[in-house]
């Protein structure tokens, strides 16, 4: 890995990826295609790109039993205890709705309503994603949302969605599923089609088209975030591992060539023997290739005078996931202002997060950590103020509203406060 110095720059900040203009007007194409022709074009695309002919778009309750039965009754039993750890962690993020009463009569507050409904795109290809799964419907249901629905793109060889992600929609109950991937999915969420009713917010990962397919419909429909390759960031001293620190950081470069994996340490010692370690490891990976280019390209290890200088490092990258790996990590906890997640000491690693812990693993990456949340159950309500003022409260602020209201040549609105204090 690279070794950097105290007078070396260090970014895991990507350019982001805004597409060719091909790509852009593919999807531009796409979208309106969809909006004119609706479950038509949803099949047409899903042949031409997924090699698929659909009579129906919609998974049938059958096919769901199918997957449960095919998935290893332990795996099932994994994805069970993991959804409940979810579930339990999301569940203390519920704010209620709530108002006040002052003394002249006035009530403020306000109204948390989930939103009425949502879609998750789940990406398909070489890999199923049933953590995505978890992780999207999940918040969904505890906010209350009443219709989940879920796209995402049929196996080339069977016409179907994998066991796995359909055994984890049953096991977080979402059963409203549609064999549609792409930008195509993305423009069916956002605006209907014959098979398919619109939703208000659309959330989850995918390639590039689906990426732009969400950019072009937000406005019309909310969006979560538009994600970028994997980060880590591992803040550590010399009493950590240099194998685990070097599996750690190999974690997630296996995403994604693009995929960013940092050490920054005081330590020089633990700096080399991690760079070696990462040399070992890589060598054993089933995704040698991919966790290579991204070593390569965006990994980094980052030698520090001081601990001090080193967290400093670390809320400048602000990255998607950081792990502390060192003799006191609550010690620093404090100290750290802008990570997407925090993982504290050598039990605590990374995948633990990404699976089965509870928190959520749909995080703000590309240095967004400085402004953005983790995915979360108020993603997923909106909020409304309420306001009813007594008439007491009207008289004795009346005056200064309409002064207010003509600071800035609202006529109208000082007319309304005065046509009451008149009367």
């Amino acid at each position: 890995m690279k070794m950097l110095k105290i007078d070396d720059q260090i970014s895991i900040k990507r350019s982001v990826d805004n597409g060719t203009e091909e790509q852009r007007a593919i999807v531009k194409n796409i979208i309106e295609s969809v909006r004119k022709n609706g479950d038509q074009a949803l099949k047409e695309y899903t042949e031409k790109f997924d090699g698929i002919s659909l009579d129906g778009l919609k998974v049938p309750l059958a096919e769901i039993e199918e997957a449960l039965s095919q998935v290893d009754g332990e795996i099932l039993e994994i994805i069970k205890e993991a959804a409940e750890n979810i579930r339990s962690f999301h569940e203390k993020q519920l704010r209620p709705s709530w108002m006040t009463t002052e003394e002249n009569g006035t009530v403020l507050g306000q109204k948390i309503t989930p939103l009425d409904s949502v879609g998750l795109y789940v990406p398909g290809g070489t890999a199923a994603y049933p953590s995505s799964v978890l992780m999207n419907v999940i918040p969904a249901k505890v906010a209350g949302v009443k219709r989940i629905v879920i796209t995402s793109p049929p196996d080339k060889k069977t016409g179907k969605l994998p066991p796995a992600v359909l055994a984890a929609a049953h096991i977080a109950g979402a059963e409203e599923i549609y064999k549609v991937g792409g930008a195509q999915a993305i423009a069916a969420l956002a605006y209907g089609t014959e098979s398919i009713r619109p939703v208000d917010k659309i959330t989850g990962p995918g390639n590039i088209y689906v990426a732009l397919a969400k950019r072009e419909v937000f406005g019309d429909v909310d969006i979560d975030m538009i994600a970028g390759p994997s980060e880590i960031a591992i803040l550590a001293d010399d009493t950590a591992h240099a194998d685990e620190v070097a599996a750690d950081l190999l974690s997630q470069a296996e995403h994604d060539p693009m995929a960013s994996a940092v050490l920054v340490t005081p330590s020089s010692a633990l700096a080399e023997a991690v760079s070696a370690e990462v040399d070992r490891q890589l060598a054993e990976l089933p995704r040698q290739e991919i966790a290579a280019g991204s070593i390569s390209n965006y990994g980094a290890i980052y030698v520090t005078e001081s601990m001090d200088e080193a967290v400093e490092t670390v809320n400048s990258l602000a990255p998607e996931h950081l792990e502390i790996l060192t003799e006191n990590p609550m010690e620093l906890l404090g100290r750290i202002r802008h990570a997407g997640a925090i993982f504290l000491g050598r039990f605590s690693p990374e995948p633990v997060g990404d699976y089965f812990a509870g928190p959520n693993h749909v995080l703000p990456t590309n240095g967004t950590a400085r402004f953005s949340s983790p995915l979360n159950v108020e993603d997923f309500q909106k909020k409304s103020s309420i306001l009813l003022y007594s008439e007491k409260a009207l008289k004795d602020n009346g005056e200064k509203i309409a002064a207010f209201a003509r600071l800035e040549g609202l006529e109208a609105h000082a007319r309304s406060i005065e046509t009451r204090l008149r009367k």
